[in-house]
Formats: structure tokens, C-alpha cells, sequence
């Protein structure tokens, strides 16, 4: 599909670009310091989980069905605590640990568990030669920063409407058995806005692994985050698995940080009973036990899903202007263009925006010239490697309505100017 500006003759591409650079050293003059950068709720957002703070006094009681909170044991986390990650994730509170407020801590706990230890019965990973992981991608650049760390290489698999591309994935792991692992971000997909379809989900529980301990790490990080009119639905993962006698291979992480308070919230993972033992064998050397009093006020405060879900309704009434301002706001700067396309979610953290080929680090450079910081570009594939350039991540959660519509102006003027220069540079 051609640009507007690649359709236009030299002379009004020559008068565009002249308008457009003006635009540009205009904005550049008002010193504008706006942040799109990364997914933090609002200021705003956060200041609605201030009660629970309330919850807990020197004078409260601090047992949870017979468990004392002020001190040690009760590793797997507090019993009420472990229900409700047993909701989160879909499967029996035995079957889950409650830890930290970090589930990006959790998942690399577990991969760092695989890598030294192994999965029980075969070789552990650090003594393979070339292991691999699967990324779909647009995904989280911190997934991607966990196995590259490790020096696993990271494979990237084109997301699609419904998910990642689900036959490029049973190829890749029907062959090659230094696969171990996929990242997967099931429900409002970071940063594209996809809730996986239930063929999806059953694929990748059901699908044949040459690697016998290819795992999948489940981050179902936005399970309750909607803001849409339907919330969407995500097919049980577990239970296709368990069906198909693959339970072992889900590892399933979730956390409150994007409900209560970022950074001290509380974590779960939940997978099969032999894999729950497993982790927990190792993280129980170095761990006596989480913050229970953190468990307590955040199980007093949100007792149930449903109680959740409550919450996050709260939580949806100051995104939804947010969002909507960022479709309108594309809308009526790009629409028609066709210098880009963008995602319409229906809950979780971003837009994904793709521009023309080859603009998007130039776009991401302009912004910031114009005091916009975003998201740096390729962040969202592996080695920040976007093969075609393309994809820019937006996070509209952070700033306030005005500000987010001003620094969307910023990013339709800077692919504008990009995308004009591009179709000149063609005609060089």
C-alpha cells in the first residue's frame, strides 16, 4: 500500500516536506517533555488501592485460617492468597506459590531453575549447545531480556490476529529439539492487544515437541485488565493440557502490580503438582518465606475475582479516555494516509502502531528531538531487531488525557516527516 506523500508529484512532495519541517522546528521550540514510554498506571489509578493500606494496624489481626502473618513459615504463600492465584490462573490453589510482587522475577526464577537444574530426567540446559526459545513477536522486551541473559537464542514468531502464527510454531517445535521454551502473553497481548482464540490456546497445550521438556511460560499478566464493552475470554490453557497429559508443560505467572500497587503487589505461578514441587525445591533455599502481611492486605482488599474484577472497574474508567484518545487521535491525523496501522484492543496496556517500512527508529528519533519519549523502536522483537522497522509501542496509561493527546500529535507529525522523506529518498 503507497503513502499519501508517495502518490503526490515532486513539486507537492517538495511542498509537503517544506510544511511539515516548519511544523517540526515549531513544536521543537515549546519544549515539550512528554512520556509514552513504558505501561505505569496513572498516578491517579494507583491512589484508588490507597484503602488497602488501611487494612492492616498494630491492633489487626494477622492470621490467615490458622497462619501467622508476622512470622516465618508457609513458603507456598498464605491460604487465602493461594485461592486467589488459583483463580487467576485456572488451576487448584495447591497447585500454585505465592511469592514477591514481581511475576517477571517468577519466570526467571523458573528458567534459571531449568537452566542450572534441568526439568527432572533430562539434561539441564546450560550444558546444551544452541538452545532456543520461541518470541512471538511484537512481544515484551523483558521476556526477550530473560533468555537472552542466559545466552539462549531468541526466535521470533509473527503474531497474528488470533495469536502467534500457530503453524510456524508446530513446525519450529515438531523439529527442532533445542526448543525449550515459548513466552506468551495469552490475554491482551503486550503490546498488540490480542487475546489468543481458544484453537490457539489448545495448539500450543496439545502440539508435538521434539524437546520433551519445552515448557511455556504463561503470563496472563492482563487476565482482568478490560476496558472494552465485552470483556474477552481466554480459553483454560489447562485444561486442553491436561488432557492431553501436558500439564507439565505450562508454567503460569500473574500479578497484582498493574491492580494494586506496581512493584509491591503480590506474584503468582501455578503449574502441574510435580513442576510446583519442582521450583519450589529450589526456591525454598533461599526463600523462608514471601511478605505474608502483603499477602493478608491485598487478600482483605481484593478477597475474590469477582472483587477484582470490581476493582478493575475502576481501573478501566480512567483508561478508556486514555485509549480512546489515542484512536481518535491517530484516526484523525493518519486515517487515509496509509503511512500507518494500529491495534483497536479491548483491554491491557498498549497500542501496537506500525509505520512504512524503515521509519520506525527515524520516527522515534524525531519524537524525542520534539521532547516525546517512546518506547525505544524493536524494543517489542527480540535483540531489538524489528526486521522491517516498522513497529513502535504506545502507552497511553501514564500521562493525563491532555498531555497524551499532545504527545500523539507529536507522533503523527514525526511519521508524517518520516514518511514523506521516505517516499523523496525513493525518488533519489
Amino acid at each position: 500500500m503507497q503513502t499519501m506523500y508517495q502518490k503526490m508529484d515532486d513539486a507537492e512532495l517538495a511542498s509537503a516536506l517544506a510544511d511539515l519541517k516548519a511544523q517540526v522546528a515549531e513544536v521543537k521550540a515549546r519544549g515539550l517533555k512528554l512520556d509514552m514510554a513504558r505501561g505505569k498506571p496513572s498516578p491517579e489509578q494507583v491512589d484508588i488501592s490507597r484503602p488497602m493500606l488501611d487494612l492492616l494496624s498494630s491492633s489487626a489481626d494477622l492470621t490467615d485460617e490458622g497462619v501467622d502473618c508476622s512470622n516465618y513459615g508457609c513458603f507456598e504463600g498464605i491460604p487465602s492468597a493461594r485461592k486467589l492465584a488459583g483463580e487467576f490462573l485456572g488451576v487448584p490453589a495447591e497447585q500454585t506459590i505465592v511469592l514477591g510482587s514481581s511475576s517477571l522475577n517468577i519466570m526467571q526464577d523458573v528458567i534459571v531453575h531449568y537452566w542450572e537444574k534441568g526439568v527432572p530426567g533430562h539434561t539441564p540446559w546450560h550444558k546444551l549447545e544452541g538452545v532456543k526459545w520461541l518470541c512471538p513477536a511484537p512481544g515484551y522486551d523483558r521476556h526477550f531480556g530473560l533468555t537472552e541473559d542466559l545466552g539462549i537464542q531468541n526466535i521470533p514468531v509473527r503474531m497474528t490476529e488470533t495469536g502467534p502464527d500457530m503453524d510456524e510454531v508446530e513446525r519450529l517445535v515438531a523439529t527442532d529439539p533445542s526448543i525449550k521454551g515459548m513466552f506468551c502473553v495469552p490475554k491482551y497481548s503486550n503490546p498488540t492487544g490480542v487475546t489468543y482464540s481458544d484453537e490457539t490456546v489448545r495448539r500450543l497445550a496439545t502440539m508435538e515437541c521434539a524437546a520433551p521438556d519445552f515448557r511455556i511460560v504463561w503470563d496472563d499478566a492482563y487476565a482482568v485488565h478490560d476496558f472494552g464493552e465485552k470483556p474477552e475470554k481466554l480459553a483454560n490453557i489447562f485444561d486442553f493440557a491436561r488432557e492431553a497429559g501436558n500439564e507439565d508443560r505450562i508454567l503460569a505467572v500473574a500479578s497484582t502490580s498493574k491492580i494494586t500497587f506496581p512493584g509491591a503487589g503480590i506474584a503468582f505461578f501455578g503449574s502441574s503438582p510435580s513442576n510446583v514441587a519442582e521450583v519450589a525445591s529450589t526456591l525454598k533455599v533461599g526463600l523462608i518465606s514471601a511478605n505474608k502481611l502483603n499477602q493478608l492486605m491485598h487478600v482483605r482488599f481484593l478477597p475474590t475475582l469477582d472483587a477484582v474484577r470490581e476493582h478493575m472497574e475502576r481501573h478501566a474508567e480512567f483508561l478508556r479516555p486514555r485509549f480512546a484518545c489515542v484512536q481518535s487521535k491517530l484516526e484523525e491525523g493518519l486515517g487515509g494516509t496509509g503511512c500507518a496501522t494500529w491495534t483497536h484492543p479491548n483491554g491491557g496496556y498498549f497500542v501496537s502502531f506500525d509505520g512504512p517500512e524503515g521509519s520506525a527508529k527515524r520516527v522515534g528519533a524525531l519524537c524525542k528531538e520534539m521532547g516525546v519519549t517512546m518506547t525505544p523502536a524493536g524494543a517489542t522483537w527480540p535483540y531489538g531487531e524489528d526486521p522491517r522497522d516498522t513497529n513502535i509501542r504506545i502507552a497511553p496509561s501514564y500521562p493525563s488525557v491532555e498531555e497524551l493527546s499532545a504527545a500523539l500529535d507529536v507522533l503523527v507529525l514525526a511519521v508524517k516527516l518520516v514518511s514523506a522523506e521516505l517516499a523523496s529518498e525513493e525518488r533519489a
